[in-house]
């Protein structure tokens, strides 16, 4: 597989004979099968993915001709020390960012000082930065599931409806739609709570002239979908229009910008620019956006300390927003695509 060998280029150049995958996300990317309860041992002589039987029917033909299928009877770190020892591996790398402490010392101490574990940090998260064709299929299901559930719910946007009754048609549609669920608790905030940039459903009703703030994402085939919409009920106040054109044209102004080889930074600051010189800086307080994968928050995070460049083949959410404390929140998140001579809007499908 080739994002086998890029790591195990990758290994190499740290001066590492192996890996030791535990971060989920990272073992569905090389293994191509959606982990769970599972562990991989990647290196230049084999590369083995460790589960126990309550997985290995499942996995076994997904698997076939990729790579070796190892069941944990008893410790599942026992066998891999084990692996590791009869393939003579020395330094032997793992992700700090996802390996436990207790998961790291029961792997040491029977590995019996014959291998040595090295901390490793992002090796995998970098490679998935790229996406491929396929990947960005997924995802581009996950946003069509998306869209049609955003346009669903618009029947059920009225005054005297709760934020939790809204979240919970959302829920039902996106599983009768084929989603495996969705990416994360959806976001329904209406009035005042769209203020809170992460606000929980709760019991409040809707009501007529607010604003209802909805962020959502679907799950295909394990990739992710991120997106936020402002709906308004009745007629929308002068505020509530001026506001909302700021944060539109300060999501304008960012995506324009996006192609490869720009700085990350600086699509950050464009957008936050635009918000600044509008009399809003304060109001804005969070990234402008972030990778979106396997996992609703991934590289490359799309920020004013970033200057990593932009490459074709990074998908990651512009989503800038003013909350104002009190009165109301208005955040519009898309998710774009870098090509190699710009950017694809991948949810322009979506209306705003």
């Amino acid at each position: 597989m080739k994002c086998i060998n890029i790591l195990l280029n990758r290994l190499k150049q740290e001066s590492l004979d192996a890996l030791i995958v535990s971060s989920a996300a990272n073992i569905s990317y090389l293994s191509g099968v959606i982990a769970n309860d599972a562990y991989l041992l990647v290196s230049k002589k084999e590369t083995i993915y460790f589960t126990d039987s309550r997985y290995t029917q499942e996995v076994k033909p997904k698997l076939a001709g990729k790579m070796s299928l190892k069941r944990a009877n008893g410790s599942v770190f026992e066998l891999i020390a084990k692996s590791c020892l009869d393939l003579e591996l020395s330094r032997v790398g793992f992700e700090e960012r996802s390996l436990p402490f207790a998961e790291y010392k029961k792997t040491k101490e029977r590995l019996k000082g014959k291998a040595y574990l090295v901390p490793t940090y992002n090796l995998v998260e970098n490679q998935r930065q790229i996406k491929n064709a396929e990947e960005i299929s997924k995802i581009r299901e996950a946003l069509k599931i998306t869209a049609q559930a955003l346009d669903f719910i618009k029947g059920f946007i009225k005054p005297g409806v709760k934020e939790l009754e809204i979240a919970a048609e959302l829920e039902r549609f996106i599983h009768y739609k084929g989603a495996q669920g969705a990416a994360f608790e959806i976001i329904v905030a209406s009035g005042v709570n769209s203020a809170f940039a992460h606000h929980k459903p709760t019991q409040k009703r809707l009501q007529d002239g607010e604003c209802l703030l909805i962020d959502m994402g679907v799950e295909c085939s394990g990739y992710k979908s991120d997106l936020t919409r402002v709906f308004f009920l009745g007629k929308i106040n002068s505020l509530s229009r001026k506001i909302y054109e700021i944060v539109l044209k300060a999501q304008e102004k960012a995506i324009k910008k996006i192609r490869p080889g720009e700085e990350i930074s600086r699509i950050d600051a464009l957008s936050r620019k635009y918000i600044a010189d509008n009399g809003y800086a304060q109001f804005f307080g969070h990234s402008l956006g972030h990778g979106v994968g396997l996992e609703i928050h991934e590289a490359p995070s799309v920020s004013g300390k970033n200057d990593a460049l932009l490459k074709a083949g990074m998908v990651f959410t512009v989503e800038p927003a003013i909350y104002l404390p009190g009165k109301f929140g208005i955040r519009i998140e898309d998710m774009i695509l870098v090509t190699e001579k710009g950017y694809e809007v991948l949810s322009v499908a979506i209306n705003k």
